[in-house]
């Protein structure tokens, strides 16, 4: 299951289409000269995924804050808040998922650096349970991760390279999909562009951003010429969110427009000489007395964004007032959040993907089966992966035996509990010990060596017992609960 995102046309009409949920997981990279079409680029992704996903954008220039008039984005002015107030202020965003723009437009570039960095840090320093996906599109990403210290001081430059590195390289556990933009690859630090998986690359002239560009998508250097010839607006895609090979497409219409203006020629006044001259010159013929300044009122306090954001919510109709359920349509309901849930896990590779991105998975998938009622939180998310890993019938999930298995699972580790519970539902029905290859794969490993190692934890804090048999096979007991498996073959294939 797919969520497409059009950006445009390719050369041969086709729909350049970019996959959401790729994104997510492997970030993008936009680089082009100034006029090449970048903001425009980032624009019409943000339009297009508005309704999909979270979004926050680091805005050094105060074009995207059209987007809070049509899509119900919260503007919050960097110049008008602390640093503590932002970082703050992060932490509340991810936990009300409200889309936010970031105008950094009033400060000088070191104010700039601070305060993005406050801001990174609150998103990427935001407690587990607020983990959804968002994407985070830092544009001219260069002022914010350098590749060489400028005119700012050292401390602004360390805590926004830091911040820019952790989005780039960490942010994926955390939800955080980072899109930076810039204009120079060669100002943009190394460590931060080469987290990119994707690309799109537009118009560029130097030798040496070209050669850069042409490295990043696996060409040749002769091809690298191609940049030159690029028209505004048009880009060469490479990712897996993307294509597999290079492809240009031409970036399709927005909805909202930037704050800034295009160059064009305007006529020029027709002002006789003489005129001018009374219009220019006149004036200081006499010199004039020094005028006293204009007394100002006094500035107004900042806002409260912490309030703003509590009581932010996009431009939505209201919602209606639904009726509560009946017994038998929350059992429906809870059918087929199973069955999408194992949908899920019958994905390739599914085993091996953290559970915040299974859980970005399940909510797409309930929104394309329009599944009723409110989704279920990462917590209980979380109770439904483990009880599905374990194998367990959904009428022996309700019994008595199994709710104080849960409750023993509950003791450990959080990473722990699913392979727990595999093991008791193995107890439980009696069945051979599982192989280490099954319980690395219920851990989200290949590495049986971890998988031992697992066991091996969960025996020294008390969970369980393991002996061998008579033929060196493995017999596993829960303890407090009084349940064994079977023997079991530790080295068997899954």
């Amino acid at each position: 299951m797919t969520v497409g995102i059009d950006m445009g046309r390719t050369t041969a009409g086709q729909a350049g289409m970019l996959d959401l949920e790729e994104l997510l997981a492997t970030r993008l990279l936009v680089q082009g000269n100034s006029g090449s079409g970048k903001s425009h680029l980032l624009r019409r992704l943000m339009e297009q995924s508005a309704p999909w996903v979270q979004q926050a954008v680091i805005d050094p220039e105060g074009d995207f804050v059209s987007l809070a008039d049509r899509f119900g984005h919260l503007v919050i002015d960097a110049s008008q808040h602390t640093e503590g107030a932002l970082q703050r202020a992060a932490d509340r965003v991810r936990a009300h998922r409200v889309s936010v723009v970031l105008n950094l437009e009033g400060l000088d570039a070191d104010g700039q650096m601070r305060h993005a960095a406050a801001f990174l840090g609150g998103l990427f320093d935001a407690e587990r349970d607020y983990w959804s996906p968002m994407l985070v599109v830092v544009d001219e990403a260069q002022l914010f991760a350098p590749a060489a210290a400028g005119e700012v001081s050292d401390e602004a430059r360390r805590a926004s390279l830091g911040a820019m590195a952790n989005l780039m390289s960490r942010g994926r556990k955390r939800g955080l999909a980072g899109i930076i933009a810039t204009q120079r690859l060669a100002k943009l630090a190394k460590n931060v562009a080469a987290e990119a998986s994707n690309f799109l690359m537009g118009r560029t002239f130097l030798d040496i951003d070209m050669a850069r560009a042409a490295d990043l998508l696996g060409m040749e250097r002769r091809q690298a010429e191609m940049f030159r010839d690029l028209p505004r607006g048009s880009f060469v895609a490479l990712g897996p969110a993307l294509s597999r090979r290079p492809l240009a497409i031409q970036i399709g219409p927005v909805e909202t427009e930037s704050r800034g203006t295009n160059p064009g020629l305007v006529p020029l006044p027709q002002t006789a000489p003489e005129d001018a001259r009374e219009l220019i010159l006149a004036a200081t013929a006499e010199p004039e007395a020094p005028r006293p300044p204009p007394r100002r009122a006094p500035a107004p306090p900042p806002p409260d964004i912490l309030a703003q954001l509590a009581q932010a919510r996009p431009t939505m109709p209201a919602p209606r007032a639904e009726p509560e359920p009946t017994p038998d349509e929350r059992a429906a309901r809870k059918r087929r959040l199973d069955e999408i849930l194992r949908q899920v896990l019958a994905e390739p590779e599914a085993s091996f993907r953290s559970t915040s991105v299974l859980y970005q998975d399940f909510l797409v998938r309930l929104r394309i089966h329009a599944v009723p009622g409110k989704p279920p939180e990462i917590p209980a998310f979380r109770r439904m992966l483990a009880v599905a890993r374990a194998g367990i019938s959904a009428e022996a999930a309700e019994g008595e035996e199994w709710q104080q298995a849960e409750a023993r699972a509950g003791a450990l580790p959080e990473d722990m509990q699913g392979v727990f519970l595999m093991l008791a539902r193995a107890a439980l029905e009696r069945l051979p010990c599982p192989p280490d290859a099954a319980i690395a794969q219920a851990y989200g490993t290949r590495s049986v060596g971890r998988a031992r190692r697992v066991l091996a934890y969960m025996e020294e804090q008390g969970a369980i017992v393991l002996r061998p048999d008579a033929q060196g096979r493995r017999i596993l007991a829960l303890v407090g609960l009084g349940w064994e498996t079977a023997p079991g073959d530790p080295g068997a294939a899954v």
